[in-house]
């Protein structure tokens, strides 16, 4: 039986905890990146987060961003590696003393946004990530784009990695993530995003915005939470994947 985990970033976004909307959403998801207080997330958020997480056996990683709320950490910094490393290594410790406390084990780290794609490519800044995540812990998961060069750059560097794709996202012809500055970088539609999550287990491939098939050998699947109607988008998949016999499950 072919089998994915289905990931979401969360704790981002106050009001989708306020009213409800995160918890419905981690209820059909097996893993969740929590923001851990680079591009958002709060103590109080990370708490939240944890405690809906534990409580519905859902698997938490760490997910760190460039310092820089205001823009989501969705813009490239001018950051040296060496603040890089140290960033990521204090977002990650914080989430990770905070799942201790609860008995709960934080089993990945994912990269958000502008720092997720300059990963993507930049070999110092891949490094750089391994780096300050390796400061606190080595046996984790990393998760990266799938066939993209920080996942090499992670595997040299020992640690075990999980190649990614989205099915909220569309793709440049060169395997990369469609800049969100263009208008058809997001995938809102539930069905489209459903069968481009069934194209990525069943064929191993996405389809780029010219038609070219892109190889993609991904473990897990990402839906972001600030997606505009993430839960339908969701709700979508679990229910194209269960019409196909599609296993969802939490990485090892």
């Amino acid at each position: 039986m072919p089998w994915i985990d289905l990931n979401a970033d969360v704790g981002e976004i106050p009001a989708a905890l306020a009213d409800g909307s995160e918890e419905r959403l981690l209820r059909l998801v097996t893993s969740a990146n929590i923001a851990c207080g680079g591009h958002a997330g709060t103590l109080d958020s990370m708490h939240a987060v944890l405690e809906i997480t534990q409580r519905l056996g859902v698997a938490i990683g760490a997910h760190p961003g460039y310092p820089d709320p205001a823009n989501f950490g969705r813009l490239e910094m001018a950051m040296t590696a060496a603040a890089i490393q140290e960033s990521v290594f204090g977002q990650v410790a914080v989430l990770t003393i905070l799942a201790e406390k609860k008995g709960v084990f934080v089993r990945h780290v994912k990269p958000h946004g502008a720092l997720y794609n300059v990963a993507a490519k930049n070999i110092e800044v891949a490094t750089a990530i391994a780096m300050g995540v390796r400061r606190w812990r080595d046996d984790i998961v990393l998760i990266g784009l799938a066939g993209s060069t920080m996942l090499q750059v992670w595997e040299a560097e020992g640690f075990r990695v999980a190649g990614e794709a989205f099915a909220d996202r569309t793709y440049e012809p060169d395997g990369t993530l469609r800049a969100r500055r263009h208008p058809d970088a997001l995938i809102t539609d539930p069905a489209a995003a459903a069968q481009q999550a069934v194209e990525i287990v069943e064929h191993g491939r996405v389809i780029s915005i010219t038609g070219t098939p892109i190889p993609v050998v991904a473990r897990t699947l990402c839906v972001h939470g600030d997606t505009p109607g993430a839960l339908d988008i969701v709700q979508a998949i679990r229910a194209a994947f269960a019409a196909r016999g599609i296993e969802v499950r939490r990485l090892a």
